[in-house]
């Protein structure tokens, strides 16, 4: 199977008229926004100034429901259990809303699955269990909205079930006592791609403001207190931040990263190298996210809850080490496990339409991470399965051309569960069904995909020249972060740059560091990953990259960041 090329689509120029009116923002920023469907003047000083909404969190169904009911559980102290999931946005939300309930005098605990022993979302004996010790309330936070037989089950043993969630709908919607989700067809929330922290977060906004309305004391914490944990979740969900209030959110969530209150983060950061005061949204991306993930995936979510939640520093302190030594093993497993999805899935010769690899050697934890490596590696929907002595559990991920939760819907009659979103699903499946679901689902992705051009595309902002990179500019990019999901980091296309140096970098030699220039000027680039093109390299090369502001023993400089190389000379 052969890597693909990726296709550089430069975008649309914007209209000429929109360019003029954001003279003081420069042409190259201006196409930028024009590029993220930003097309009115207002709405591009909007974006930029910042000066976006948060919208009210009672336009969200049954949210008036859900707070009456968690109210009078604080009122008669009945025992309220959080059920959160073990990724970085279930175990952000279950630390923000035990944080808020805490603070409103409830008597609250939670509950975190574990991942190989329960698996994902909500289960029956789990609920049971916690209706025999006494629990009168269950808030599910990023998970149960497709758990309707859970739920049931859950209501029969005399629970009250508040499903929070953001995941996509299935075809009934949980019979639970009150569904907040803002992609229910019948909600009015003006947002539908929050993610599980922000709906959760929605929810103690709403418990927040009613509180200070209603109740004789205001509570010791304020919604501003909570939007660190939100800016985590987000970005590590990989909730689109193209949207306003998704950005609006973050950007607000950096604002508190930035203070490190939590002994638990300023810890992470310590162990991992990074500056408080330089947290960005990458930094959640590259550096949060994965060592909070690292918990769930090789041992419980229940360290990265503590590590969210306690205020001893000498226990945070331990947990940060813990969850650095973990995501460093996290790293080595991917990598070995990657190799072996390779021989069983990828074939010389052969060009699937989706790539399955099953193997009892893989660990529940890590499928989604070489699922996803495999995508951006051949540019195929990719699933693969950690195969268990009667039940196996895949995790997916695919490409935009192919939504891989609506495929794994065909498959239902297959599946003991299932959910996710378009690009990023999990399943769990009886090991005589698993041969069946393999061939029908490569059947429904060669159908669909039959007609598709499979090769990935880079969107690409603007072909600027060498002479057009400066520290300006930079400094005006920085005006668009929060980037991620949605909002990425502008792509520029510079052509025919001359090699002056290129060497292999990094303990592995995996990336490839260069210094590019014509005779006007030159400037470093560095490619994360793309060691292996050493040696295809020619004298002049087409480069697309982000452009960042580059800080080394106390010197700053410009550097671009390379998505791409091309040697057509």
């Amino acid at each position: 199977m052969t890597v693909q090329e990726k296709i550089w689509h430069i975008a649309p120029r914007a209209p000429i008229n929109f360019i003029n009116a954001l003279e003081d923002l420069g042409p190259i920023i201006a196409q930028v926004l024009y590029n993220r469907g930003i097309t009115s003047v207002a709405a591009a000083r909007q974006f930029m100034n910042g000066d976006l909404p948060i919208h009210d969190p009672f336009q969200m169904k049954d949210m008036g429901k859900a707070v009456a009911r968690i109210r009078h559980a604080i009122r008669k102290q009945e025992p309220i259990v959080i059920y959160g999931d073990f990724d970085a946005d279930g175990v952000t939300s279950t630390a923000l809303m035990v944080q808020t309930l805490k603070a409103l005098g409830a008597n609250v605990d939670y509950y975190i699955p574990h991942r190989v022993d329960e698996g994902y979302g909500l289960n029956a004996p789990a609920l049971q269990k916690l209706a025999r010790d006494g629990v009168k309330l269950v808030i599910t936070v990023d998970c149960g909205i497709r758990s309707v037989d859970e739920v049931m089950v859950g209501q029969r043993a005399g629970l009250d079930i508040i499903v929070t969630d953001h995941h996509s709908i299935g075809e009934i919607i949980p019979p639970a006592y009150a569904v907040l989700n803002p992609k229910q067809t019948d909600c009015k929330y003006p947002e539908d791609m929050l993610a599980g922290v922000g709906v959760s977060f929605k929810l103690a906004s709403a418990l927040l403001r009613v509180a200070n309305k209603q109740d004789r004391a205001a509570p010791p914490i304020s919604e501003e207190d909570l939007l660190d944990l939100v800016a985590i979740g987000t970005v590590a969900d990989l909730a689109p931040l193209d949207r306003f209030e998704n950005r609006k959110l973050v950007k607000l969530g950096l604002e508190q990263l930035i203070k490190a209150r939590r002994p638990g983060l300023y810890t992470l950061l310590d162990e991992a190298g990074v500056e408080p005061d330089s947290i960005t949204a990458m930094s959640i991306g590259f550096v949060i996210g994965p060592r909070i993930n690292a918990a769930g995936r090789l041992e419980h979510a229940d360290m990265a809850y503590e590590l969210l939640s306690t205020t001893d520093w000498s226990t945070a302190t331990q947990i940060a080490r813990e969850l650095q030594e973990l995501n460093r093993r996290r790293q080595e497993l991917t990598r070995e496990a990657y190799e072996i999805a390779l021989e069983l899935a990828v074939r010389d010769g052969e060009e699937p339409a989706l790539i399955f690899a099953a193997d009892k050697q893989f660990l529940p934890g890590i499928v989604g991470l070489v699922a996803g490596r495999l995508v951006e590696q051949f540019y195929r929907p990719a699933i693969v399965v950690e195969m268990g002595e009667e039940e196996s559990h895949g995790s997916c991920r695919s490409t935009p051309e192919f939504n891989i939760t609506e495929a794994l819907d065909e498959c239902a009659d297959l599946l003991i569960r299932h959910g996710g979103h378009a690009q990023a699903a999990g399943f769990a499946v009886k090991n005589e069904n698993l041969e069946l679901l393999a061939e029908r689902i490569k059947q429904i992705a060669e159908i669909k995909l039959a007609h598709q051009d499979l090769r990935p595309t880079i969107t690409v902002d603007a072909d600027v020249a060498i002479s057009d990179l400066t520290m300006d500019l930079a400094q005006r990019l920085e005006a668009l972060e929060p980037t991620g999901e949605e909002n990425r980091p502008p792509v520029f296309v510079t052509h025919k740059l001359q090699v002056i140096d290129a060497r292999q970098v990094g303990k592995d030699s995996s990336h490839l560091k260069l210094r590019l220039g014509n005779h006007n000027s030159d400037i470093d680039a560095i490619g994360f990953r793309l060691g292996d093109r050493l040696n295809q390299l020619t004298n002049y090369v087409d480069v697309a990259y982000h452009l960042e502001v580059n800080e080394w023993k106390g010197k700053t400089s410009l550097q671009m960041r390379l998505v791409d190389v091309k040697t057509p000379y």
